[in-house]
């Protein structure tokens, strides 16, 4: 293959691999479109999911973000992840991946004018133009008020806005 046809190819799947990215942050207006849902439990517990396209980190800093929305419209101050989910392989930002595969081969006959043999070997390049994929984090959350407990999966809910409003806004 010339080098032109295969920057061509290279070209064209970094744009398809472009096209489905994350969207602006904000609850899903549609079944099976991204942003977030939320679901009561308790009246302090509740089930919050980011449905999102590409890699989970910022999928679940978006879920990560929307508990701590939540937590404090209810009037809390803090919030303990006790259940996480997350639906999506790690490679689900997508890309092109490139893979080259080699081959031998050889074959013998015979013909009108005497025999023959033949051997060779092939290279071959594929590239797989793969873009980013569904992916979601659910989290099961418990608000409190007062002091944050000292537990590593709980946050203070201002703290998290402050922290994470600036990289998921968009």
């Amino acid at each position: 293959m010339n080098r032109p046809v295969l920057c061509a190819l290279v070209a064209a799947g970094l744009t398809l691999a472009g096209c489905a990215s994350l969207g602006p942050y904000g609850p899903q207006t549609s079944a099976g479109g991204q942003g977030f849902t939320e679901q009561q439990i308790e009246s302090n517990r509740f089930r919050v999911t980011y449905y999102g396209v590409g890699s989970p980190g910022p999928v679940g800093d978006r879920a990560l973000l929307r508990a701590a929305e939540l937590t404090t419209a209810q009037g809390y101050d803090w919030f303990e992840v006790t259940q996480r989910w997350i639906d999506g392989r790690p490679d689900s930002a997508g890309g092109v991946s490139p893979s080259v595969g080699v081959g031998f081969g050889s074959s013998s006959g015979s013909g009108r004018y005497g025999g023959w043999s033949s051997s060779g070997v092939g290279v071959g390049l594929g590239l797989n133009f793969s873009g980013p994929s569904a992916t979601s984090t659910s989290l099961e959350v418990v608000m409190g008020r007062g002091d944050r407990p000292d537990r590593p999966n709980a946050y203070n809910a201002r703290n998290v806005q402050d922290s994470l409003r600036g990289r998921v806004s968009g």
